[in-house]
């Protein structure tokens, strides 16, 4: 619970009596009801509430209890408000958003908000479709203000590999780049959740459960104060969870008479949801036993019910209800062995399936082949043969959306469909052998063909359009690899599925992370046998580990890959083979070795122009090596042949890179304007991709610029961001020591102007952000406070924040001042948030600058050369 309750408790004279009896009690047993109906219409009258809650009681107490409830929605309003505002900032913060109302449940909410006092591992169980995910993201939000570091939300349906639970969780939580010095993600997580307070939450752990259990037991050993809260059809079986079996919604007895406001949950639910497709739907004398059977048949599972009430356009509650009992009853019998909650899921699915034309049976079942959801396009691509044209797909997706199989979302603009797990894995099931095979075969090549145009279009104007894509289909391109990949009797499926990971050597920008895709690399080169396939995915995964720093791995990848591709005299790969041995020689820091590699590479290019931009990317290589060995003008030479075909072709990442090169050019010849401007523009453009590489790259040298431009707080900030976030997925700076060498030089002048202390925390500061943190501080984009030239005298402040500021010139912590001054640590951030607003700063640091008048010593910047 907030600090605040805890407060206004320990402010009452006396404990608060038993409230029963009480119009306290009145109100509380009515709320809910009162609350719903002023949601549907928030100008009702007293007389027509009344009307609508079967209000026995003076109107005078409920006009009163109406404006209260009117007073408390509005109050969650601003909270909701608050919220989305601060899940805007924070993406991967912020818990799932649903279109219809939370019913129900009060009991729970308040039963699991205990056990998260109690436990640090509480795993809700329960059928599919019985509403754990549902419950378990309203908790997270219930409970928000009790974890200062925030409430996180982990899906997991959408993941097939066990392997991969920790990346998605490292990225769920906004971490990527958080780790150092080649970690593995674990660690990293270790790291960053050591002390903090956080509640994670885990939802839909059963089809990686061993995974998800070692994971949970391994964060929960290595930290003190974080939470977790798993939703998992199956417990996770470690010692520190507590099992929270979810029970269905509650049914009234047949002929209990019942208020609106008391009828039961199971109720509640079916009441909210057939307003939603029958507006006006209310439970009253004439509906009320038929209510009372479809959900007692149902034995109040909510996935049940919402099913149930799509059908009411068609059907009355009653048609609803004899309906529901024969099916029913014929499932039941036909399989005795099954749990009845498990049954009656079953039986509502067999039954919405049993109401579908042929045609939306068809697709409903082709269309479960999809993780995560799936586009018109995609439907039409393969969910269609000779009868079942792509003409016919629109409709069939219309009339599965409105009977709530499909579920449609909007994201950018654009509409995708996908179904609840229990809904898809029902469709699955509909599937025979031959037919699973046949769709899983057709995503595979439909994937297939889409990576063949995304390296096509990867050096043109269609770069972001592509990648965004690749994006939000990685769940959809993991369940094809991993199908693919271990389709052991099959020659031809594993060696597209090689090729889906191979062909885009830049598959870390367009669609994985970098150790993702390496894991998928690894997965493909135990897969594929012929040389010319194996060639080219060690050829792809010597150029991954050369950009992570990793030496050997690369020299030994390299050495397989080059024998392969001989033998299968593929010249394609031994051109790629060459490039990527220079580019390891010179982050070995072996210029002369590198550069005729390199050369020769590049007259292979000009002979046989590479697909996939490999042009452009071995000249922002040589522009590399040429300004290691102080050739400027070669290597700004390189560089500009790369910007010139990127204006010229309307790409933009190549370019990113180019604007990198040319900036560090400028700074080491002492034009650290020039740099910095050169190096916004390069990362305004890379960060519409998804290359960690690049943007940690750039952020680096934004971080050196800085340095000499004087700004020491932002260079210790920067330098700290791209130091963590080199760490995520390889060695600092590819492992090149010379890089090392120069950020090393850039970071101690920054340390001279602030100080150790001072740099050291700022330094912290810019290594807890996540990428997109990162480039937006660098981009200046997280405030719009005036530069530090502008800033004002302490005279704005009151006497209460005068005295904080002083603290903080002191170097106190928050936690510290709250000592000193016997205050809230709440309090003291609100106090150093507004000395910071009015003094138009952005710092602790410039606080200790402004108010002892210090001016840092003049440093002597070193040069990149």
């Amino acid at each position: 619970m907030s600090r605040n309750t805890v407060r206004r408790a320990l402010a009452l004279e006396s404990a608060p009596g038993d409230r029963r009896g009480t119009q306290r009690t009145l109100y509380d047993a009515n709320e809910s009801a009162i609350k719903r109906e002023l949601r549907r219409d928030p100008e009702i009258a007293v007389r027509d509430l009344a009307g609508a809650l079967g209000w026995e009681h003076a109107a005078s107490t409920l006009a009163k209890y109406a404006a209260r409830a009117r007073t408390e929605l509005t109050a969650e309003a601003d909270s909701e408000r608050s919220e989305v505002a601060a899940s805007s900032a924070s993406p991967h913060a912020s818990l799932p958003r649903f279109a219809t109302s939370f019913v129900g449940r009060d009991t729970e909410v308040a039963r699991l908000r205990s056990l998260l006092g109690e436990h640090r591992l509480v795993t809700i169980t329960g059928p599919g479709g019985i509403g754990k995910t549902r419950l378990a993201s309203h908790v997270g939000r219930e409970v928000r203000r009790a974890f200062p570091d925030g409430v996180r939300f982990v899906g997991l349906a959408g993941l097939l590999s066990p392997e991969l639970i920790s990346q998605a969780v490292f990225e769920g939580l906004g971490l990527a780049g958080r780790d150092q010095q080649g970690e593995t993600a674990e660690e990293a997580l270790l790291e960053h959740l050591s002390d903090r307070h956080i509640l994670l939450i885990l939802d839909n752990c059963e089809h990686l459960i061993d995974a998800c259990a070692d994971l949970v037991h391994l964060l929960l050993q290595g930290t003190t104060n974080l939470r977790v809260l798993t939703t998992s059809r199956e417990v996770l079986a470690v010692p520190e969870e507590f099992v929270f079996a979810l029970a269905p919604l509650q049914v009234s007895a047949a002929g209990e008479e019942r208020s609106a406001a008391g009828v039961g949950s199971a109720l509640a639910l079916f009441e909210s949801r057939a307003d939603a497709v029958l507006s006006g739907f209310r439970i009253d004398e004439s509906n009320r036993e038929a209510v009372r059977r479809v959900c007692e048949h149902l034995d109040g599972l909510p996935l049940a019910i919402e099913l149930a009430c799509a059908r009411l356009p068609v059907l009355s509650v009653a048609d609803l209800a004899e309906r529901l009992d024969h099916r029913l009853d014929l499932l039941t019998t036909g399989n005795r062995a099954a749990a009845t909650r498990h049954r009656s899921l079953a039986a509502t699915l067999d039954w919405s399936h049993d109401l579908c034309t042929s045609e939306q049976r068809v697709l409903w079942k082709r269309a479960s082949i999809f993780t995560d959801g799936f586009d018109l396009a995609m439907a039409e691509e393969i969910c269609t043969d000779a009868d079942f044209t792509a003409a016919r797909i629109l409709d069939a997706i219309m009339t599965l959306v409105g009977k709530s199989i499909l579920i449609r979302e909007e994201r950018a603009g654009a509409v995708r469909f996908r179904m609840l797990e229990t809904i898809r894995e029902y469709g699955q099931g509909q599937l025979d052998q031959d037919e699973s095979r046949d769709l899983h075969l057709r995503l595979l090549d439909w994937i297939n063909g889409k990576v063949s145009e995304l390296v096509a279009a990867w050096p043109g104007p269609d770069q972001v359009r592509i990648n965004a894509w690749f994006r939000v289909n990685r769940a959809n391109l993991r369940s094809s690899l991993k199908w693919a990949l271990e389709a052991q009797s099959d020659v031809a499926v594993r060696r597209t599925g090689a090729e889906v990971v191979s062909e885009p050597w830049f598959l870390w920008a367009g669609g994985f992370s970098v150790r993702e895709h390496r894991l998928w690399l690894d997965r493909a080169a135990a897969a594929v046998t012929d040389p010319e396939g194996r060639g080219r995915v060690l050829a792809t995964m010597a150029l991954v580990q050369t950009l992570q720093g990793d030496r050997h791995g690369a020299a030994v990848s390299l050495d397989a890959a080059h024998r392969l591709a001989t033998d299968a005299g593929h010249v394609e790969t031994l051109d790629f083979v060459e490039h990527t041995r220079g580019l390891a020689a010179y982050f070995a820091g072996e210029a002369e070795a590198a550069e005729p590699l390199l050369l020769s590479a590049l007259g292979r290019y000009r002979e046989r122009e590479p697909r996939g931009g490999l042009r452009s990317a071995l000249d922002v290589h040589l522009g590399m090596l040429y300004a290691y060995k102080g050739q400027a003008d070669e290597s700004r030479r390189h560089y500009a042949e790369v910007q010139e075909r990127g204006v010229t072709s309307g790409e933009r990442w190549f370019r990113a890179y180019a604007e990198f090169g040319l900036g560090a050019i400028a700074l080491a010849e002492g034009d650290a304007d020039r740099a910095h401007q050169m190096a916004l523009d390069g990362l305004a453009m890379i960060r519409d991709f998804d290359d960690e590489i690049g943007a940690t790259l750039i952020l680096d040298l934004l971080g050196w610029v800085e340095s000499v431009r004087g700004h020491g707080e932002r260079a210790a900030v920067l330098i700290g961001s791209a130091s963590k976030l080199w760490g995520a997925f390889g060695k600092q700076l590819y492992g090149s020591s010379h890089w090392v060498q120069v950020r090393e030089r850039y970071a101690a002048a920054a340390e001279a102007l602030l100080g150790e202390s001072s740099y050291a925390q700022l330094y912290a500061d810019g290594a807890a952000k996540s990428v997109s943190e990162a480039i937006g501080f660098a981009l200046e984009e997280v405030s719009d406070r005036p530069a530090p030239a502008a800033r004002t005298s302490a005279g704005p402040l009151t006497k209460r924040e005068q005295e904080v500021a002083n603290l903080v010139a002191q170097g106190l912590s928050n936690k510290e001042i709250a000592a000193r001054l016997v205050l809230s640590p709440r309090t003291i951030e609100g106090h150093v948030e507004h000395v910071l607003q009015k003094l138009c700063l952005t710092s602790r640091t410039q606080v200790a600058q402004l108010i002892g008048s210090a001016t840092g010593p003049t440093a002597p910047w070193p040069s990149a050369g």
